[in-house]
């Protein structure tokens, strides 16, 4: 009886927490990259749209990048499951289980799911030299060029990483790939002619773009992207690679063990936030498109994230690169 009575007791306890969550406490979230970004941004956008629907509670965020972004996400999955410590990661959390051979969590059980936050259309560059103006010239001199052409990436797991390997694979084209620690070398190389290839976020190539220091020719959304600078670039699916998209997009997680009453009032939090102006605008400026679909659900979020999984598995598997 007096073990029924403590059960209780402490049911009662961690119910009167969650009908007071935040309680004026602060949440922190852990972004798995380093300060500055594109998911930093994304991150401490989503942080400020976050504390109005929380009460008006602060929101800290929290960097500890490496190894693909496993060390954030085990430091998340680690932590006390009170809905005070989140994880904000990207594609990351479909590509790790492959990408780092000892993950030291499960990506499908170790977490609870709190919806997609956005995606963000990724571009295919160049080094302003190659002697190409459209994609399908871009095609020929990759053909003439075979076994010598080289693709930047911002390190292994990165989303310019993740695009190029799925870029190689839909095209059977192999190509050496040129790992960097972080996009801004990795484009600082690209315009000076060091490698040859780019496949990233539009929070990182639109300005180079825009300047014109480097060439660009397409993007991997389903659409055309509303951008100014790039509404005249073709989707690789008009542009003759079909069925190639890639976005890549963020989520927002809780330990697992979380009470179901903080994380309704989580995903409630996100969805509000999904829809505030200021949050819209910022996330436009960086080309990123917000959440507005079943993803947003935390039972859409998890299947899009066990779906993608399967979508990535066999071409990391396939790459033979890992990120421990």
């Amino acid at each position: 009886m007096k073990k029924l009575f403590a059960l209780a007791a402490i049911a009662i306890a961690a119910g009167a927490h969650a009908q007071d969550f935040p309680a004026g406490k602060s949440i922190t979230i852990v972004v798995p990259f380093a300060a500055g970004g594109p998911t930093d941004r994304v991150a401490r956008d989503l942080a400020e749209a976050l504390r109005k629907p929380l009460g008006g509670g602060t929101v800290i965020i929290d960097n500890v990048p490496g190894a693909g972004s496993s060390i954030g996400a085990a430091k998340v999955a680690r932590a006390t499951p009170d809905g005070y410590t989140l994880l904000l990661n990207h594609i990351a959390m479909a590509t790790v289980p492959s990408l780092v051979r000892n993950l030291p969590f499960k990506v499908e059980s170790d977490f609870e799911y709190l919806g997609i936050v956005n995606d963000v259309p990724m571009t295919l560059i160049s080094k302003p030299s190659i002697p190409a103006t459209n994609y399908k010239e871009l095609t020929s001199w990759i053909a003439a060029n075979k076994g010598k052409i080289n693709i930047g990436n911002a390190g292994v797991g990165s989303a310019s990483h993740l695009c190029g390997l799925l870029y190689q694979s839909a095209t059977k084209t192999e190509m050496t790939a040129v790992p960097y620690k972080g996009t801004a070398p990795a484009i600082t190389d690209l315009i000076g002619g060091q490698i040859d290839l780019l496949c990233d976020q539009t929070t990182n190539t639109t300005p180079q773009i825009q300047s014109g220091k480097v060439k660009a020719f397409a993007v991997t959304t389903s659409r055309r992207l509303a951008l100014p600078a790039l509404k005249d670039l073709p989707t690789l699916d008009e542009a003759g690679l079909k069925n190639f998209q890639v976005t890549i997009w963020h989520g927002l997680y809780a330990p697992k063990g979380t009470p179901a009453p903080v994380l309704k009032k989580l995903s409630d939090a996100v969805k509000t936030a999904l829809k505030d102006p200021d949050f819209i605008h910022r996330e436009e400026l960086l080309g990123a498109v917000v959440a507005a679909d079943g993803r947003i659900e935390p039972a859409g979020h998890k299947k899009f994230v066990t779906e993608e999984i399967a979508k990535w598995t066999p071409i990391i598997k396939a790459a033979g690169v890992y990120a421990e």
